[in-house]
């Protein structure tokens, strides 16, 4: 049984629980997933489904592609991801995946692209506290010492200005509050990676 899906990040709201307690949540239009292949050990060497999330227009995919959304007898997708899983004869070529496979109160990660920030400096990329706020520093925000000078390079991972963002992030133990199946929304509470629109993956996680 496949437990993961692909969505689409809507945006942010909140809505009221049964207590009447006002819960942040983020809205996901969350599938539906076609099945566009079917992996195995005997061909592939390892089992998994792939899926593709989202409509395109035929023009714009090429004639590899075409060609094998062709021969899986599916219309053209725009994402495509491969979800491992132990057992595949459940699924065959079209079959949707949808929401339907979550439960309200169950825990998530949540899998995508965070927000590209551009270059920043060590202050705002990783909260350095910056030089003195006196007359004369002229060091305000410089990163100054950043370690040994007598190995005349700079150690790889040593923290410096650069591109911040843009990154592959993952958030894990999110609940799902409510799920639309009709218009295949998930309602998960909290924020996760990721602009408006962007693509996510959301997975479930083992029930304790």
């Amino acid at each position: 049984m496949v437990d993961t899906i692909l969505g689409r990040k809507i945006g942010m709201t909140q809505i009221f629980d049964d207590r009447g307690v006002v819960v942040p949540v983020s809205v996901i239009e969350a599938g539906p997933c076609i099945v566009t292949q079917l992996k195995s050990v005997e061909t592939d060497g390892y089992i998994a489904v792939q899926v593709g999330f989202g409509e395109i227009r035929p023009r714009l995919v090429n004639k590899p592609e075409t060609g094998h959304f062709n021969k899986a007898g599916v219309k053209p997708m725009r994402e495509i991801r491969e979800i491992r899983t132990e057992d595949t004869s459940e699924y065959t070529l079209g079959d949707a995946i949808t929401c339907e496979i979550f439960q309200p109160g169950m825990r998530v990660k949540v899998t995508g692209t965070s927000k590209g920030k551009g270059f920043a400096g060590v202050v705002k990329r990783f909260h350095f506290h910056g030089g003195d706020q006196t007359h004369g520093s002229m060091v305000h925000r410089k990163p100054q010492s950043s370690g040994a000078t007598d190995s005349a390079r700079t150690f790889k991972g040593t923290r410096k200005p650069g591109q911040m963002g843009n990154k592959q992030v993952t958030v894990r133990g999110l609940r799902i509050v409510r799920i639309d199946t009709e218009r295949n929304l998930i309602l998960i509470e909290g924020a996760v990676p990721g602009s408006d629109g962007g693509l996510l993956t959301i997975q479930r996680l083992p029930q304790r």
